[in-house]
Order: structure tokens, then sequence, then C-alpha cells
């Protein structure tokens, strides 16, 4: 790279650098020069028209690393973008860059260092990340829509999700109800034992009842047995009855522990004193709860670790209802399916059940058993109240934020108007993506994205083409999935159409006058109806309200119907800017979606969402041995704040999906410039478009995280830390290493690297 800087600029900036042909040697040899750039580097964070100049200046003072880096593609630093777009993310680069550390040893280090270094996490948050700032921009642009005046004026589905944000924001009213609905719903639901004393009576209670109380309520029916409906894993065009498991509130790993894991103990301490709070004395709490915690902790003990949950072989058990109440005769099944399906469907001894985990079924029967009813109706109930408590009063609301506390490490709760945003757009996802498209996504958004996506989709052709260890056979399969992958972008066009979200939210009442709790749990009894309604009804694999939840900073593969959908916010993505920059952000999303369709378990599903085995054996055995190289770098990574490894096994699906999906995007890029003329390099980074990719990747997942926060997320989340996600995928591909001029055996530049595809 040329050591004369030459930048043009507008006003009496650009006239000043038109003067100024800078050599950077001459500009540093003056220490005082030098100090100076310090001091205003760091303003150029707020006045990114300084980063031009200084930043080219700097460079060689943190250690030679971004000169020698952009040596290795020379860059034409008269070709400089100085669109709005470029400037802003030329600055934001710069802001969250630490280039004093050494790429080839941490990348993610390098390109977020400063991010890391200067964020500082809000009280009530328990991380902060780039896509945290996307998501609180999204949640300001809901606040402004949903207080609109006009919206009181509008069709009845914006309406309703009015009449929900406003029974939130009536803390008034809140505060005045008190504890006195929760106490009444317990009564209902038949007491809760610990509360009830001597007053409450086996013989009024049975696990089975709890749950037709629960379902007509509105409350979750998952906390002995989960009964749902989803597409039949053979036949993906039919919907299916599931028994599942319990879900349980900790991870499994933890309450096997018992009270000897930190985790628990704050669990239970939690329960008690909300018990206490609902006026319940301590020592009869401790004791009653303990016994709750003991049949939640063995109930723990008997779903499968989420090691093995990865297998979707073992979740398909298909039998007839005369068949399971032979198998297992100690539930009345016929009654309990027909009374939870009720008034949508009925079932009779042939009805086909799929029972996810046919040990789960067993064990509970003889779990069940031999616990005593108040040990589990005292368990039931207090699921109930944990999941009510946040639609309630101040004085129990701050016991539940310093458990939250002890899980995530925040200390406050988010404004009163953020949760309720928050609340309303979980429960009416298709009203608020509704509102969302209308106010601020872009129709050429989608027009612009579908090359983009059309290009990192024939990269995976063309690795599948290539690859040396899979058979014709197989290849032929795997090249008809990627093909018939549909994308589902921005949002569906029904979203527009006020007829459509009459016809969808017809059955769904709400009240103004109605408290807080009254409207959560219509929304939840409304939600459950639709989806129990789909049972009968042929799978449309394209209908609109399976893509109507937009209003997210998101991007999911759905294996049943091998289709994707995407987010295109303007951090991610946006028209004003170099292709590489896109690439780097939203299409490394695009490539990692499309990539879950051949990860571990997507692997499994065929062209038609169905769980077909077209693997020859010999291909299969290749695929897992690449698998288990990515399992073993994963499970070798160390979270030293925590002093926790990953699970590579449970973090399998998406760090496959890491890898390629940066690499397919990457191709895309490549194959596209190859075809267009030289892109401009941003102003004030010094870096050539290749390496801009790899850096705007990185942007993506900058992020600040609280050690608890930290600890949940190695504990359940199927994806590896925000830090590994970058350094894992970029340190397998030899493209990164070739950009960067990586040392062969320098962290970022392994000899063995783990690629599957």
């Amino acid at each position: 790279m040329d050591n004369k800087v030459s930048i043009l600029w507008s006003g009496q900036t650009k006239m000043a650098m038109k003067k100024s042909n800078v050599t950077i040697d001459s500009f540093l040899r003056n220490p005082t020069r030098r100090r100076k750039i310090s001091a205003l580097e760091r303003g150029l964070m707020i006045f990114p028209v300084w980063g031009v100049l200084l930043h080219f200046a700097s460079a060689r003072s943190f250690g030679n690393n971004v000169l020698k880096l952009s040596s290795c593609n020379s860059t034409n630093t008269d070709n400089i973008c100085t669109t709005p777009a470029c400037i802003h993310t030329a600055s934001n680069i710069l802001k969250n860059m630490n280039p004093t550390v050494e790429p080839c040893d941490n990348f993610y280090k390098f390109a977020c260092g400063g991010f890391i270094n200067t964020v500082t996490i809000p009280d009530e948050k328990a991380e902060m990340s780039v896509l945290s700032y996307l998501d609180d921009e999204l949640l300001k642009q809901l606040r402004r829509s949903i207080d609109s005046p006009r919206l009181a004026e509008s069709i009845r589905p914006f309406r309703l999700i009015k009449t929900l944000y406003n029974s939130c924001m009536n803390r008034s009213a809140i505060e005045e109800q008190g504890l006195t609905r929760l106490l009444s719903i317990l009564k209902e639901l038949g007491g809760w034992p610990v509360l009830e004393g001597d007053s409450w009576k086996d013989d009024d209670f049975s696990w089975i009842s709890s749950i037709y109380k629960f379902r007509e309520m509105g409350l979750s029916i998952e906390y002995f047995i989960n009964l749902y409906v989803s597409e039949d894993l053979r036949n993906s065009t039919k919907r299916i009855i599931n028994l599942g498991e319990v879900t349980i509130e900790l991870s499994r790993d933890s309450l096997l522990k018992g009270l000897q894991d930190k985790d628990v103990k704050e669990y239970y301490q939690y329960m008690v004193d909300i018990a206490v709070i609902l006026g319940v004395e301590r020592d009869q709490a401790e004791q009653e709860l303990m016994e709750s915690l003991e049949f939640e902790i063995n109930l723990a003990n008997i779903t499968l670790p989420k090691e093995k949950r990865r297998d979707v072989d073992l979740f398909n058990n298909p039998m007839t209802v005369a068949q399971l109440s032979e198998k297992y005769p100690s539930i009345p099944w016929k009654e309990f399916i027909n009374t939870m399906l009720e008034p949508h469907a009925q079932v009779d001894d042939n009805e086909i059940i799929n029972v996810d985990v046919p040990s789960y079924i067993s064990d509970f029967e003889q779990l069940i058993k031999i616990t005593a009813k108040r040990v589990q109706a005292n368990y039931v109930m207090w699921r109930a109240v944990s999941a009510s408590v946040v639609y309630f009063n101040d004085k129990i609301r701050e016991r539940q934020l310093k458990y939250l506390t002890t899980q995530k490490g925040q200390t406050k709760r988010e404004p009163q108007p953020i949760e309720c945003i928050i609340s309303v757009a979980k429960k009416l996802p298709v009203g608020i993506g509704a509102l969302y498209v209308r106010n601020y996504i872009s129709e050429d958004v989608k027009k612009n994205a579908v090359e983009m996506i059309s290009d990192i989709q024939n990269q995976f052709k063309k690795i599948l083409q290539t690859i040396d260890w899979m058979d014709e056979k197989t290849r032929k399969s795997a090249l008809e999935k990627v093909a018939a992958i549909t994308s589902h972008i921005g949002y569906p066009d029904e979203l527009l159409d006020d007829s459509k979200l009459e016809e969808f939210y017809e059955k769904l009442k709400l009240e103004e006058n109605s408290s807080y709790l009254e409207n959560i749990l219509d929304v939840n009894l409304f939600n459950k109806e639709y989806l129990f309604s789909q049972l009968r009804k042929q799978v449309n694999k394209t209908h609109w309200v399976s893509y109507a939840d937009v209003a997210v900073i998101n991007a999911r593969y759905y294996p049943f119907q091998n289709s994707m959908t995407g987010i295109f916010q303007d951090a991610l993505f946006n028209i004003d800017r170099p292709k590489y920059l896109n690439y780097g952000a939203i299409g490394f999303v695009i490539g990692h979606e499309i990539s879950h369709g051949f990860d571990d378990i997507g692997r499994k599903f065929d062209k038609d969402g169905n769980v077909v085995n077209w693997w020859a054996s010999s291909t299969e055995k290749n695929y897992l041995n690449k698998v288990d190289c990515i399992i073993k770098q994963y499970g070798n990574y160390t979270i030293e704040e925590i002093k926790m490894k990953i699970n590579g096994i449970n973090t399998q699906g998406e760090n496959i999906a890491d890898i390629v999906g940066m690499k397919t995007s990457y191709l895309a890029y490549t194959e596209w410039a190859k075809q267009n003329k030289p892109e401009p390099v941003l102003p004030g980074v010094p870096y050539t478009p290749k390496q801009l990719y790899w850096i705007n990747t990185a942007n993506t997942f900058c992020s600040v995280i609280r050690p608890e926060e930290l600890k949940r997320i190695v504990s359940f989340n199927a994806h590896s830390p925000l830090e590994f996600r970058i350094r894992g995928p970029m340190s397998n591909l030899k493209e990164f290493a070739n950009d960067f001029n990586c040392p062969l055996d320098s962290p970022m530049n392994p000899q063995h690297k783990c690629v599957v595809w």
C-alpha cells in the first residue's frame, strides 16, 4: 500500500485534506503529533470525518498491524465510498476495533476489542451486543407505533395490541389489585397446599385434572406431560398429536446436582420467599417446597440429556391410542387427549400418537405413583405461580428481579414501556409483525435480497458438487434439497391485508377493563386454541402465518418446510454501501440458515421436510467423522471468565452452520466481485474489501456480557458464546488466513482445520 494518502471530503474538511498529501512516516516521526493522534482518535468515534486522516496515520503506531494486513491486497485509496451509510459503517468499525491485537492471534478481540473495552452494560440488561442495539431500535419503533393516537381508531387487531399494552402499562391498577387475583386463581386451580395448610385434601387433587384446569384457564400444560400438535416427522404434509417430556425451569445438569449447585440453591430460596410473600409461614414453606423441589429434580432425572435430544430418530415413536393405553395403562389416554383437544378434535383407539420419549412416559408412571399428591400439587401450583409473578405488583416482582440477578446478572428491569412491548410482541407476534412492516420495512429490501440468497445457494451447490467424501446418490439428493430451499425474506404480503388480520384474530377477545393477567391468559388460550385447531388441516408450507413473526432480530431455518427467513435491518443490510459489508453481515446469516438444512439435525430431513435416511452409509460415516472434529474443537474451548468449557455436542449444529455460513457467503461475494467493478473502500478504514468482509462479520457479534448470563448461555443455548462464533469458524477457513496473511500454526490458522462442507 502506498504511504501517501490523498483524501477528499466536503466543505472545510475537504479543502484541508485536498492540500494534505500526507506521508505517514513523516507524520508519525513527530512524537508530539503521535500523542495528539491518540487523543483525537478517541474523538473520531463522535466525529468520524477525522477518522479519514487519523486512522490511517495512527495505524503504524499500533504495532504495524493495519498496514501489514492491508498490504496483502492492494487497495486503491482514490476509490473511497462517501455515502452516509459508508461513513456510518466506517465509524462503527473503527469504534469497535482494537488494532493493538494481532488479528491472527484473536480476530474477535481485534475486530471487537474497542467495543468490549468501551461498552457498559446497563443495569437492566444481561448483555450488550451489536444485535442488542438493533433490538433496542426495533423496540423503540414498535413503541412509536403503539403510542400513535391513530392506533385506537385502526383495525381491530391493532386495537387488541393497544388493549394488551395499556393493561400492562396500568401500574396503578396492578398495584391496587395486589395479589388477590393470583390467590383466587390458585383457589380455582384447587389450591396450593403449602398455602392452604390442613384445609387442603388429597382427595380433591389429581395431576391429570390439574392439567385440564391449566388448559382451560390459559396456563402452561407442560408441567407433567406435554401434549402438542406438530408436523409428522415422517410425513410433513400432515400434523400429528405428540406427547413430550416436562419442561423444567433450570438446566437439567444443575437440577441433578441438587442444592450443591448455586443456581438450584437460589431457585429454592426464591420458591420459599414467594410463598412467604403470599402468606405462608417460612418454616412450613421451607419444608414443603423442599419436597416439591425434590420432585422436580426427579422429573428432570427421567428426561433425556440435551446431548441425546439432537437425534431426531429417537423422537419418532408412533403408536395408536389403543397401543398407548396398553403400554402405559395407569393413564386414561383417550380421555386425556380428547379433553385437551376439545372442541377441535376427538380421537378414537386408532388415532396415531407420537411419543417423543417412551422411557419418559414409563418412568413418569412409576414416579407419580410413589409421589404424594400434596407434593405433586405443591410442585405444579408453584410452576403456575412462578409463571405469573411478572404480571403482579412491585413487591413480588422485586423478589423475582433479585432471583433474575442471580441467574442473569441484571439488577434492574427494563423500563415499563419496553417491558410491555416485549410482552405484547411475544404474545401477539402476527399483529405486531403487521404493525411493524406497515411502518418500517420497505418492499425494496425483499427485491435486493433475492440476488444474495441465490448467490449463496449456488455456492453451497458448488461445494456439494466438489467434495470428495460424498457418494453420487447422496450428492444428488443433497443438491435437490438445497435447490428446494425456499426463502421468506422481509414479510408475507398478507400482513398488509386488513381482512386477513381481522380473520386471524376474530376469536380473540380482550377487554379494556380487564386486568393485565386476565388479558394475558386470554391471549395464551387463543394461541393454544389456534395450534390445536390446525390438527386436522392439511399443512400449507407457505402459509403466511408461519412467517408473520417479522418484528424480531432473528433468522430461522424450518426443517419441516425446508425454508428460511431472514433479517434485513440497516446494520446488517443496506443497499447504499458496498456488497462486501452486506455479504459479511446478512450474507453470513443467510448462509448460516441454509446450512442448517445440512447440520447434524437438518441432514436427517429430505427436501420435502420428512425425516428420511437419504445418506449412503459410507458417506454418513465420513460426515460423522468431520462433525466429530468440530465437536472436539469447540469442546476444548474454555471460557476463562466463568471457567467453563463449551459443550461441543450441544452446539455442533450451530457451529457447523457458522462455519459453512461464513464460507458460502464469502465465496458468493468473491464470485460477485470477479464479475463487477472493484468496490470502493471505507473512509479512514485501511483494509481491503475482502478483509472488510471478515471484519464486518465479526462486528455483527461484538458483545459484552455478564458472567451469570454467560454461564446461562453455556448451560442452555445451542449456540456457542459470540466470541467463539467468530474465532471458531474463521480459524477453520483458509480463505480467512489468506486474506490476513496469517502464518501457519498461528491461533487463527492452525494446520488442522475442521470443515464439514
